[in-house]
C-alpha cells in the first residue's frame, strides 16, 4: 500500500500519556504537510481530566468530539460537550477537558496557525471547577 505524507494512520502514530489523556500529534510543522495548521488526537478516559489547565498565547484551537461526552472548561465556564461538538478555544483563553461519561473521549485538535506542546502556557493554579453539567445537554 502506498502512503503519502499527506495521509496519516491514527494507529501509526505513537500515544503520548500526558496527566489525564493520552495524545498523538497526527500533523506538525516537522511533518512540513501544512503551512497553516497542527492536530493532534486526544482520548481521556472516563473520570479524568486533562491536565494541568492550559492555553495558547498565540493560536487558536478548535476542538472536535469524536466521541464521547464529557465538558469543557474555558476561562471558568463549563459547556457540556459530546459526539459532534466542535469548541473553538481562542487565543489566550485557559481551557481543560474532564471525561464524566462512562466511555473514552476522543477529541481532534487543530491549531491555526501551527502549534506543538512548545507552545502550551501552563496554568498549574487553574483547576477545574467542581460544578458539573452532566446531563444538561
Amino acid at each position: 500500500m502506498k502512503i503519502a505524507k499527506n495521509v496519516v494512520y491514527e494507529e501509526h502514530v505513537e500515544a503520548k500519556t500526558l496527566p489525564g489523556r493520552d495524545l498523538r500529534w497526527l500533523f506538525t510543522p516537522e511533518s512540513g504537510v501544512s503551512e497553516s495548521f497542527s492536530l493532534n488526537v486526544v482520548e481521556i478516559k472516563p473520570g479524568n481530566t486533562v491536565k494541568p489547565a492550559h492555553s495558547h498565547p498565540n493560536h487558536e484551537e478548535l476542538i472536535y468530539v469524536v466521541s464521547g461526552e464529557g465538558e469543557a472548561c474555558i476561562d471558568g465556564e463549563i459547556f457540556p460537550i459530546r459526539t459532534g461538538t466542535a469548541v473553538l478555544f481562542p487565543k489566550k483563553s485557559i481551557h481543560q477537558l474532564r471525561n464524566n461519561g462512562s466511555h473514552n473521549v476522543k477529541v481532534a485538535c487543530f491549531f491555526v496557525p501551527q502549534a506543538t506542546m512548545a507552545d502550551y502556557t501552563f496554568h498549574e493554579e487553574d483547576t477545574f471547577p467542581n460544578k458539573s453539567t452532566k446531563n444538561s445537554i
